[in-house]
């Protein structure tokens, strides 16, 4: 485990908005194969159960299209143009991006929570069905546990690691109960989840919960990374960075 974060790992990509490369993108996936990173992605779900290369829960920010980024069938999601892309790129099926790969590097893969439960079984199973047949290294994580508890039972033999932070942010945790805060912040689920890595937001990185783990020899990622000075004051408790707006040393 400790040699699979063995390089920083791009953030959405080597992404670069200002000269078209945008997040999420196959040029910013290219641009990060190219420079030596590993690759962080994020995954969605169409409304015809297809996973897609997609950060937002909805689509207004990243495209000209509106409303949520699971009501459309992929056929639609598909001919979407992500804003600012010098090359008029558009989301890329989960299929499409594995292809575009190849094995060439470290897969950090982002599984955004869904709706309801059904929806949270649909991804995994799809992404799992997906990864079957992938030669190379690949992670799985999520801020949901119910996602992990779900790709345990697609039974996925890939590390699979739980995203954190420490839900004191009101504006993201308005619809988690106090009870679900201590749970996630403490990371309580893990009798359910049996999580391999942590994926922590770097100033929450001296949580007890994350120090507890990091010391019985669990890694720990951090995002997100935006110069070398923060790098280094996040490696003191970090085994490697999720890094964006600056290139840090390739392996």
């Amino acid at each position: 485990m400790a040699r699979l974060f063995d390089r920083p790992i791009a953030h959405r990509g080597l992404h670069d908005a200002g000269n078209g490369i945008i997040e999420n993108s196959h040029a910013a996936f290219e641009a990060a194969i190219g420079h030596g990173y590993a690759i962080e992605c994020d995954v969605q779900l169409s409304s015809d159960g297809v996973p897609f290369i997609f950060h937002d829960d909805t689509f207004e920010r990243l495209t000209d299209a509106v409303g949520r980024s699971d009501a459309r069938p992929i056929t639609e999601v598909r001919t979407l143009v992500l804003k600012g892309s010098r090359d008029r790129s558009v989301p890329q099926t989960f299929d499409e991006f594995l292809s575009q790969v190849g094995g060439r590097t470290l897969l950090q893969i982002e599984l955004k929570q869904q709706s309801d439960a059904t929806k949270t079984t649909a991804l995994a199973r799809a992404v799992a069905a997906s990864l079957r047949n992938y030669r190379g290294p690949a992670t799985l994580e999520s801020f949901d546990p119910h996602l992990l508890v779900a790709l345990r039972r697609e039974h996925v033999r890939l590390p699979i690691g739980i995203v954190t932070y420490g839900y004191n942010v009101p504006e993201w945790d308005v619809d988690l109960s106090g009870w679900q805060r201590l749970v996630l912040r403490h990371l309580l689920h893990w009798p359910l989840t049996r999580f391999d890595f942590i994926s922590c937001r770097n100033t929450d990185l001296r949580l007890p919960a994350v120090l507890f783990w990091r010391s019985l020899a669990v890694p720990v990622t951090t995002w997100t990374i935006t110069s070398s000075d923060a790098a280094k004051v996040a490696l003191r408790y970090a085994d490697q960075i999720v890094f964006e707006g600056f290139q840090p040393a390739s392996a």
